[in-house]
C-alpha cells in the first residue's frame, strides 16, 4: 500500500505530572515552531485556567511541529496530540488514541510506572501500537533509571503486551532542558552526549509508522474532537483516513444513528505549532479541522457522498461515579457572596440560576465530552450527571461556576451494575507511596474502607509503595483524611479496576456536623464559644442560613448551634473584659474537599463567589422527625 512518507502522528501518554507538556514544549522550541521575538509561556499547551492552576492536562490537545531532518530532505510534520494523564479524562485518552499510528510513554526516572501510567498504557496496546519509551527527569536526586525500565517491561508483560510491542526503543530525557540521548545517563545527571532533541525526534521518525492509504478508496473522516469559534461556530477536528478532503467539498455527513445528509465543508484549516491556519486539502494521515456543519457529533464519520462507509464510533469505558446536580434552592440564591451592597448586585446580574439554564449547559457539555452522561430524576431542576470519577465531575462543575452558574451538588455517589442477579460495584487499584513510619497508619486506612493489599514493595530509600484493591465510594472522602494522616507526605494515586461484588456497608467519616440553627451573620464571640466543640469552616461576618453547615463536629452525631449569638453589652464592669479572645484560623475547604466531607443528607451549595456546605433538609424539626422515622422504621 502507498504510504505518506512526509507525516507522522504520535500521541504522548503519561501518568499525571511525568512531563508531557513540558515534553512538547521543549519539541516546539526546538523544531523552529516560533520566531525570535515571541514571548513564549511555559506548558503552553495548557490552555485552560484550570489546567494551568492545577497543573494538569484535562483535554486532548493537538499541535504539529515541522521537522528537518539533519541529513537532509523534504521537512517531515509530527502531529502529536497531548492527552490527560488523569484516567478521570479516560474519555479524551481514548479519542486521542483514535487520531495516532504510535504513542510515546513518558516516564519518570524515580516515581517509575503509576496507575495513569498503566491505564493510557493498556488503551495503546489493545489498539496495537508501537510504543517509544521515554525516561524523563532523569536529572532527580533521587532517579533510579535501570529499575524504572525494569518496572516498565514487568507492565508491559503484565498487559500481555506482544513480542513487537515489548521490543521498544527507550530515550532517556530531561525535557525541561530541552535534551534527550539514547545512551542511559547516570542516576541524577541531564544526558550529557546530547544538547538537544535530536535523538528524540530520530526515534520518533523510525519507530511511529508512516499512514498508509488506498489510493482507489473514497473519502473517509473521523471526527475525534469538538471546538468552536465565533466566527466559524462548530469546528470538527478529523482525521483523514482515505481519500481527500477540501475546501468548499460537498460531502455525506455519516451520524451516530447511522443517518446520512449532504454537507458543505465551508472551511478547511490545519494546525501549525500552537495555531490553526486556512487550508486547500487534507490528505491521508492528516489532521484536520473543518467548519460548516453545526451540529456535527464525535466519533461521526464525513465520507464520499457516491460511496458512503462509516468508520467505527468511538467507545470509551463505563462511567463509575454519579452526583446530582441542580438548581441552587438555598436561601441565598442569586445574592452575590453576601447578599449586600452595589457591589453585590452588580455581580449578580448575569447569574444562572435557573433550571433550563443548567440543562441547556449540561447538554453543552455532552457534544464534546464522550465519557459523560446526564440522566434526568424525578425533579425537573435536578439531573444525574454520570462521569469516570470524582476529580473530572469536580472539572465540570467548577468551570460552571466560573461561567456564573449557581448550582446544588448531592454526594457523590457510585455506579452500581447487575451482574448474574447480585449487585457489583466499581472499585480501583490504588498505589500509595509513603515514609515508612506512616505504614500502619495508611494500611489501618484502608482496612475501614475494605481495601485488601494486593502489593508492598521497599526501594530502600525510607519510602514503601503499596497497592490495594479497594471499592471506589471507599475513596470518596479519602485523600483529605490520608494527608492529614500522613502529613502531608503520602502520594496516592488510584485508577478502575473493574467491578465487584457489593462490599457491604463502610463508614467513611466519623465526626458528625455542626449546622447553623438560624439565618444572620457569623460572630467572633459565638465562634470563640463553639471552637472546641469542633473544626469550624466558616469565619466572622459570613452570611449563614438554618441547615447551612458551618463545621465538623469533635463528636459522631450532628448538632446544631447558634453561630451568630452577640456578646449582650451591660452597663457594668466585668473583671475579664480587657482579656482577648483569640479565634481559630477556620479551615477553608475547595471544592473537591467540600464533596468528599459530604454525607448521604447533606449537599453542596456552588456560587461563583462562595462553596457552602448544607442540609438536604433546611428545617431542624423535618431532620429530627426523619431521623425518628427511620430509626423506628
Amino acid at each position: 500500500m502507498p504510504t505518506r512518507h512526509d507525516i507522522r502522528n504520535v500521541a504522548i501518554v503519561a501518568h499525571v505530572d511525568h512531563g508531557k507538556t513540558t515534553l512538547v514544549d521543549a519539541m516546539l522550541k526546538q523544531a523552529g515552531a516560533f520566531a525570535a521575538h515571541q514571548q513564549l509561556d511555559d506548558r503552553m499547551m495548557d490552555s485552560n485556567d484550570l489546567e494551568r492552576e492545577k497543573g494538569i492536562t484535562i483535554l486532548a490537545k493537538n499541535t504539529a511541529v515541522k521537522y528537518h531532518p539533519k541529513h537532509g530532505g523534504d521537512p517531515i510534520t509530527i502531529n502529536i496530540i497531548d492527552t490527560p494523564g488523569h484516567a478521570d479524562f479516560g474519555g479524551e485518552v481514548e479519542r486521542g488514541l483514535s487520531m495516532v499510528d504510535a504513542v510515546v510513554l513518558l516516564v519518570d526516572a524515580s516515581e517509575g510506572p503509576l496507575p495513569q501510567t498503566r491505564f493510557v498504557l493498556r488503551k495503546a496496546l489493545q489498539a496495537r501500537m508501537p510504543v517509544i519509551l521515554c525516561i524523563n527527569k532523569t536529572d532527580r536526586p533521587d532517579s533510579r533509571i535501570d529499575e524504572v525500565v525494569n518496572e516498565t517491561y514487568d507492565l508491559f508483560l503484565d498487559l500481555d503486551a506482544d513480542e513487537d510491542q515489548i521490543e521498544f526503543p527507550i530515550v532517556y530525557a530531561c525535557a525541561r532542558d530541552g535534551v534527550a540521548s539514547l545512551t542511559k545517563p547516570e542516576d541524577g545527571t541531564v544526558p550529557a552526549d546530547s544538547d538537544s532533541l535530536e535523538p528524540f525526534f530520530s526515534t520518533l521518525l523510525e519507530t511511529v509508522p508512516a499512514p498508509e492509504y488506498d489510493e482507489k478508496a473514497p473519502l473517509q473522516a473521523h471526527v475525534t474532537n469538538l471546538d468552536a469559534d465565533n466566527f466559524l461556530g462548530r469546528i470538527a477536528l478529523l482525521r483523514v483516513e482515505q481519500g481527500e478532503l477540501r475546501k468548499g467539498q460537498t460531502v455525506a455527513w455519516i451520524k451516530r444513528d447511522g443517518t446520512i445528509a449532504n454537507v458543505r465543508i465551508s472551511e478547511l484549516m490545519m494546525t501549525e505549532a500552537l495555531t490553526r491556519k486556512p487550508a486547500e486539502m487534507a490528505g491521508p494521515g492528516d489532521i484536520c479541522a473543518v467548519a460548516g456543519i453545526p451540529d456535527i457529533m464525535i466519533g461521526e464519520t464525513l465520507a464520499d457522498p457516491e460511496n458512503p462507509v462509516a468508520l467505527p464510533l468511538i467507545t470509551v469505558d463505563e462511567p463509575a461515579i454519579s452526583m446530582t446536580i441542580g438548581t441552587n434552592t438555598s436561601p441565598l440564591v442569586g445574592r452575590g457572596g453576601t447578599g449586600k451592597g452595589a457591589d453585590a448586585k452588580s455581580a449578580v446580574k448575569d447569574r444562572k440560576v435557573t433550571a433550563r439554564q443548567v440543562k441547556d449547559r449540561l447538554d453543552r457539555e455532552l457534544i464534546g465530552n464522550v465519557s459523560l452522561r446526564v440522566l434526568d430524576t424525578e425533579r425537573p431542576d435536578a439531573w444525574e450527571v454520570q462521569g469516570r470519577g470524582e476529580l473530572a465531575l469536580a472539572i465540570l462543575v467548577e468551570q460552571m461556576r466560573r461561567e456564573g452558574f449557581e448550582l446544588t451538588i448531592g454526594k457523590p455517589q457510585v455506579v452500581t451494575k447487575e451482574v448474574d442477579g447480585k449487585i457489583h460495584e466499581p472499585v480501583e487499584r490504588m498505589t500509595i507511596d509513603v515514609p515508612e513510619e506512616h505504614m500502619g497508619a495508611v494500611t489501618q486506612l484502608m482496612g475501614v474502607r475494605k481495601g485488601r493489599m494486593d502489593n508492598m514493595s521497599n526501594h530502600g530509600s525510607g519510602w514503601v509503595r503499596m497497592e490495594f484493591v479497594v471499592p471506589s465510594r471507599g475513596l470518596i472522602g479519602f485523600r483529605t483524611e490520608f494527608l492529614t494522616n500522613t502529613r502531608g507526605t503520602g502520594i496516592a494515586h488510584s485508577i478502575h479496576e473493574g467491578h465487584e461484588p457489593w462490599f457491604g456497608t463502610l463508614t467513611t467519616r466519623n465526626n458528625g456536623s455542626l449546622v447553623a440553627d438560624r439565618s444572620g451573620a457569623v460572630t467572633g464571640f459565638a465562634m470563640t464559644n463553639l471552637q472546641e466543640r469542633g473544626v469550624l469552616f466558616v469565619e466572622p461576618g459570613t452570611e449563614v442560613y438554618e441547615g447551612m453547615i458551618v463545621g465538623e463536629n469533635s463528636r459522631s452525631d450532628d448538632m446544631d448551634v447558634n453561630i451568630t449569638k452577640e456578646k449582650k453589652l451591660t452597663n457594668m464592669r466585668s473583671s475579664t473584659a480587657d482579656v482577648a479572645e483569640s479565634i481559630v484560623p477556620p479551615r477553608k475547604l475547595s471544592l473537591e474537599q467540600s464533596l468528599e466531607f459530604c454525607r448521604d443528607d447533606e449537599c453542596v451549595e456552588v456560587t461563583p463567589e462562595a462553596v457552602r456546605i448544607r442540609k438536604v433538609n433546611l428545617d431542624a424539626r423535618e431532620r429530627a422527625r426523619a431521623a425518628s422515622r427511620a430509626k423506628h422504621g
